[in-house]
């Protein structure tokens, strides 16, 4: 596997995991700025380097009077700002192929949601923008259908692509992860997240919202880091209860420190690091 950079770090290549973490969508700049600045001095301490995620805009939410954020212009204000006092790379995530300029003007990968990973027009869009891309499998595919999602963004001229696991459609309102499947996706030659918060989602297991299993997050990352991933994604918030979207399957913030440290041992062990 080749090694990808990421503002000052790389990942891929057996090297340790990195986090990419932060609120589901961007509710307040305060907000934003309290969970980047608790993000960073944990990673800081436990040596991880860190992504920080926020969406300003979740145009996949369960009703149509759900909140999706505050929108792309102030949005981007407040991701620049984390970028700037915390000095972290960001990441946020587009549904336009109209976006994906504009947007990666400020961050440093752009991320691609799982309902939308076959998007040809969208990933040309941010593919030609060179940024990293985090890929978000689709709940829909197989972990070997997305080697023609790596072959979209190599014809249209951009090798930075990660793939992200988040779990397979199983039933109704429930996903179930393979690690088989990280597996198979790192053959790609690609570096592999595993999302640990969406993959204990339940989609609209609530009626009109997301439902979610969030005790079972930290099961599942310690099953994906013996396995060998190259990121872990993690969605968090001080009080998850109340959130304004993706609660249920969300890390409250003072929990992270933790099961960071769990994490790390087991990543030290698997990739004799």
């Amino acid at each position: 596997m080749n090694k990808l950079a990421i503002g000052d770090f790389e990942t891929g290549d057996n090297l340790p995991f990195f986090l990419i973490a932060g609120p589901c969508v961007i509710e307040s700049e305060k907000l934003v700025m309290d969970i980047a600045g608790q993000l960073k001095e944990i990673t800081n301490k436990l040596g991880i380097k860190l992504v920080f995620k926020s969406s300003f805009d979740k145009a996949n939410r369960s009703s149509v009077s759900s909140f999706r954020g505050l929108g792309i212009n102030e949005g981007l204000r407040i991701l620049n700002k984390v970028k700037r006092e915390f000095e972290v790379p960001v990441l946020t995530d587009i549904h336009l192929h109209e976006h994906a300029d504009e947007v990666g003007q400020v961050v440093d990968i752009l991320q691609i949601p799982a309902f939308l990973c076959r998007q040809t027009d969208l990933l040309e869009a941010a593919a030609k923008t060179g940024k990293v891309i985090n890929v978000k499998k689709g709940q829909f595919l197989s972990p070997n259908e997305m080697v023609n999602v790596v072959d979209k963004f190599e014809k249209f001229g951009n090798n930075n692509v990660m793939l992200c696991e988040r779990g397979t459609t199983f039933g109704y309102n429930n996903l179930i992860v393979d690690m088989s499947g990280i597996v198979e996706m790192k053959k790609f030659g690609k570096p592999v997240i595993f999302d640990g918060t969406h993959s204990v989602q339940k989609p609209g297991g609530n009626g009109t919202s997301t439902g979610g299993n969030r005790e079972n997050v930290a099961h599942l990352s310690r099953a994906a880091v013996a396995v060998g991933i190259d990121g872990l994604f993690l969605e968090t918030h001080p009080d998850p209860d109340n959130a304004l979207s993706d609660g249920p399957n969300m890390v409250k913030t003072t929990e992270i420190e933790e099961l960071l440290k769990v994490l790390q041992e087991i990543d030290f062990i698997v990739k004799k690091v």
